[in-house]
C-alpha cells in the first residue's frame, strides 16, 4: 500500500462520511471519488464516466499479460436517516446518513484500486463505483445499459458487505446463497366510506384490510417449506382521517423476502390470491403493485467462491469463518445473476446494527480489508485454472 493511502484510509472514510446522497443523487461523491483516482499513478489507469449513469464511476487498470477482466463494486449511496452517532465527521446533511457503511465500502475500493495502480496486476481489473444500491437498483440500470460490454466486459465480480456481526478487519463468506431477494409489495383497498352510525351504507376498509392483515400472515407459515428462508411483514397500514367515518380506503406496504427466487415467486403468487379472495369476501377493489427490480437473491458462484473461501482459509484461518446466510437485500444479487462473482462481509466490529441512526464502524477495518482482498485478487490472477 503507498504512503497515499496507508496513511489515508481513515481521513478518506471520514470525508465520505459527511457526505451521504440518495440514490441517483451521489454528484458530490463522484466528484470526490474522482478526484482522488486522479491523484494515483495513471499509468496504468483509464477512467470511464457513464453518460446514463451519471453519479457512476469505472475505472479500469491495465493486467500486464492479462487472461481475464476482473470486476470489484463498491456501493456509494446512503441512506435517509437522521445521524445521531456524535461524531465530529458526522453527516453534513440532514436526514441522510451512511447508515450502512457505503462510506467504508468506497474507502476499501480506493485502497485496492491504489495498490494496482503502482503494482500492475496480471489481469485486467475493473472497479465500478456504483450509484443507487439502496433503492433504484443501480447494478441492474448499469448492466441494462451495456456498461460491461467490449474492453469493460467482465469474467467474474467481487463485492463486499460490511456487518457489526464480526470482529473489525475479519471476513466471512460462504458458497450459495448469501443475501435474501426481496420485493417491495404495495396494497390499496378501495370500498366506501361513510357515517359511522350507518355502517349498513358504507363499506369499511379497516375491516377489509385488518382480514387482510391476518391472511396474509398465513403465507410464509403454511406455504413456505419450514426449512426454507422466507418473510412477508407489512411495515405500514395507513386508513382513515377521524373516529367516526368509515374509512373507504385503506393502503398496507411491506416486503417479502427469500432465499431463492422460486420462494418469493411462490409468496408472491398467493399474495395476488389472497387479494382476489378479499375483493370478492368485503366487495371492494384490492390495487395490488410488487416491485423487485433487481434485488435479486445473492447466489455466490461456486467456482469464484470456493476459490475465495480457500484462499482465506489457508493464509488468515483466524480471521475468516464461514457466515450463514441473511435476509438482507442486495443488489449485487442482479450483477451475480449475470457475471460469475462471489461476495462477503467485512466485520467492522460491535457497533449499532446497520441502517440504525447510531451505526459507527470500526475503521480498524479498513487496512485489513484492503490488505487481504489486495492479496486475494494477486493470488486469483496468478492461479492457473
Amino acid at each position: 500500500m503507498t504512503e497515499l493511502l496507508a496513511n489515508g484510509l481513515s481521513q478518506i472514510r471520514r470525508a465520505l462520511h459527511q457526505i451521504p446522497e440518495l440514490a441517483l443523487q451521489e454528484f458530490q461523491t463522484h466528484d470526490f471519488l474522482l478526484n482522488e483516482v486522479r491523484q494515483f499513478n495513471q499509468e496504468l489507469l483509464t477512467i470511464h464516466e457513464i453518460p446514463d449513469l451519471p453519479t457512476g464511476l469505472l475505472v479500469r487498470v491495465a493486467g500486464s499479460a492479462p487472461k481475464r477482466t476482473i470486476g470489484y463494486r463498491a456501493d456509494i449511496d446512503a441512506l435517509p436517516v437522521e445521524e445521531e452517532t456524535g461524531l465530529e465527521f458526522k453527516s453534513q446533511y440532514k436526514h441522510t446518513m451512511h447508515a450502512c457503511g457505503h462510506d467504508l465500502h468506497m474507502t476499501v475500493a480506493l485502497g485496492i484500486l491504489n495498490h494496482f495502480a503502482e503494482h500492475q496486476p496480471v489481469d485486467n481489473i475493473v472497479f465500478f463505483f456504483q450509484p443507487a444500491e439502496e433503492s433504484e437498483n443501480g447494478g441492474k440500470l448499469a448492466y441494462e445499459q451495456g456498461v460491461f460490454t467490449d474492453e469493460w466486459h467482465l469474467d467474474e465480480i467481487y463485492a463486499l458487505h460490511d456487518t457489526p456481526d464480526y470482529a473489525a478487519g475479519n471476513l466471512a463468506c460462504r458458497p450459495g446463497v448469501l443475501f435474501a431477494g426481496t420485493t417491495e409489495v404495495d396494497i390499496k383497498l378501495i370500498g366506501k366510506s361513510g357515517h359511522a352510525g350507518f355502517p349498513h351504507e358504507a363499506n369499511d376498509m379497516v375491516v377489509a384490510a385488518s382480514n387482510l392483515v391476518v391472511q396474509l400472515q398465513t403465507i410464509v407459515s403454511r406455504n413456505v417449506d419450514p426449512t426454507e428462508g422466507g418473510v412477508f411483514t407489512i411495515g405500514q397500514l395507513q386508513a382513515g382521517h377521524i373516529r367516526n367515518v368509515i374509512a373507504g380506503e385503506a393502503e398496507l406496504h411491506g416486503t417479502v423476502r427469500g432465499f431463492s427466487q422460486e420462494m418469493i415467486m411462490l409468496i408472491r403468487k398467493r399474495i395476488d390470491e389472497v387479494c382476489k379472495g378479499i375483493e370478492l369476501a368485503f366487495d371492494c377493489q384490492v390495487e395490488v403493485e410488487m416491485r423487485q427490480g433487481g434485488y435479486l437473491p445473492v447466489v455466490n458462484n461456486p467456482a469464484t467462491t470456493d476459490r475465495f473461501i480457500n484462499f482465506m482459509q489457508q493464509n488468515y484461518p483466524d480471521t475468516f469463518q464461514i457466515s450463514k446466510p441473511a435476509m438482507t437485500g442486495e443488489d449485487f444479487g442482479y450483477l451475480l445473476s449475470k457475471i460469475p462473482g462471489t461476495m462477503f462481509w467485512l466485520g467492522v466490529g460491535d457497533t449499532s446494527q446497520l441502517h440504525s441512526s447510531t451505526f459507527n464502524p470500526d475503521e480498524k477495518a479498513l487496512e485489513p480489508a484492503v490488505q487481504k482482498i489486495t492479496a486475494f485478487l494477486e493470488y486469483r490472477m496468478k492461479e492457473e485454472n
